[in-house]
């Protein structure tokens, strides 16, 4: 049920995730070793995947029941976690399309590992979707940890965001908006504009009526002005004993 996405840069883990996670299991997250180009811990390493890797989540897979000749085309969209001595202990694929990302096919030789890892698969593909620019992300994965994570069961007016390569007869999706979704981030920058045009109007409308405004104050002024001026002329004339000898 996957496609490929690839490239990675600096793992962000979700804050609020990786504090429900320490709290909830007892151990702290480390920060990115750039020795190694993946996230590390004191017992495990995670990185994506490489062709080498190919024979490991094989076996991995198989131990799954999972498509292995389709995921095998499709192993650079993976992240794998592994142990001191370099085996492939969990891996957690990451697939891309339309800006949105699919979180699926989470395996583990040991699923009593399963807590360790989990966190720090979670991590890596995090930074991955956040480097990729996705808004969104969406899994099938049933664990409780996801729902820990933030990922929360998508309604039937969120399921219409869902790529339509990845519908199919389950509605059980959980899924986490990242990001703005392009969509409304171009409405909300329509209306932006919307509102400055409206406002540039009315601040035209303004500046006119008070042009117009200063225009009939100084008409009445100097209306105002002749009127005095006439009356001075007309009661000069009238007693010339007004003017000074």
């Amino acid at each position: 049920m996957v496609a490929g996405a690839h490239g990675v840069a600096r793992p962000t883990c979700h804050p609020a995730c990786r504090a429900a996670l320490n709290r909830s299991f007892g151990f702290d997250f480390a920060g990115p070793n750039p020795k190694v180009g993946g996230v590390s811990s004191s017992n495990y390493r995670v990185r994506r995947a490489t062709l080498d890797d190919i024979g490991q989540l094989t076996a991995l897979w198989q131990s799954m029941q999972y498509p292995t000749d389709d995921l095998a085309k499709r192993v650079t969209e993976f992240q794998v976690a592994e142990g001191a001595d370099g085996k492939v202990l969990g891996a957690l694929g990451l697939q891309i399309a339309q800006r949105q990302g699919l979180i699926h096919n989470e395996a583990f030789t040991d699923f009593a590992l399963a807590e360790q890892l989990r966190p720090l698969l979670w991590d890596r593909v995090h930074s991955v979707a956040t480097n990729h620019g996705l808004v969104r992300v969406w899994t099938q994965e049933q664990a409780p940890f996801w729902t820990h994570c933030g990922l929360q069961r998508a309604d039937a007016a969120g399921l219409e965001k869902l790529p339509a390569s990845w519908r199919g007869p389950s509605s059980a999706w959980l899924t986490l908006k990242l990001k703005e979704d392009v969509e409304t981030v171009m409405s909300l920058d329509k209306e932006f504009a919307l509102f400055m045009q409206s406002e540039k109007q009315r601040t035209e409308q303004v500046f006119r009526r008070a042009r117009l405004m200063k225009t009939m104050v100084t008409l009445l002024a100097l209306g105002l002005l002749i009127a005095v001026v006439g009356w001075a002329v007309w009661l000069v004339m009238r007693n010339p004993q007004l003017l000074p000898r």
